[in-house]
């Protein structure tokens, strides 16, 4: 069983998430359909078929909470003391490529989200940035192709 990296917020809110589904939208949705039911025919009925999809997709998605909950490896990104990149660091790069500097959190896969500066520790750059040290130069291959970074500063991420 493969280990799912979450820092403690990114795991109260898959948790949190899950408790909504389960304890709110799943009994809504049980409340829809019986109110569709009534309504007749339902090969014929939208409302039934609506409601029908949407607990399909509520059911899918407490399974997949459930299991990424089941297998989360939780850390605590705050008590982070390394002068090496890991899990929860965040990192000041340099781009040579683009002279310009970049800073990203490294979180799990849920959590990740370029737009509000963290990435997933599982992806290409995440990857090639572990255990490195300020000063160390990385290159990462990506489909646009390689890109050249220097680590400039490793700090505890501010949780999101």
């Amino acid at each position: 069983m493969e280990r799912v990296p979450m820092s403690k917020t990114g795991y109260q809110k898959m948790r949190d998430e899950l408790s909504r589904l389960e304890r709110k939208e799943r009994i809504e949705v049980i409340k829809a359909i019986e109110v569709a039911r009534g309504h007749g025919d339902l090969k014929e009925n939208a409302e039934y078929h609506a409601a029908k999809e949407r607990q399909g997709h509520i059911e899918g998605r407490i399974m997949e909470l459930k299991d990424k909950l089941g297998r989360a490896e939780v850390i605590d990104c705050t008590v982070l003391n390394s002068d090496r990149v890991v899990f929860g660091a965040q990192v000041s790069l340099l781009d040579l490529d683009t002279d310009t500097e970049v800073q990203y959190s490294l979180l799990g896969p849920d959590e990740s989200d370029v737009k509000r500066g963290s990435i997933s520790v599982l992806s290409p750059l995440g990857r090639g940035l572990l255990g490195k040290t300020v000063g160390d130069e990385v290159v990462i291959q990506t489909p646009g192709g390689s890109r050249q970074f220097e680590v400039m500063g490793i700090a505890p991420s501010p949780q999101p």
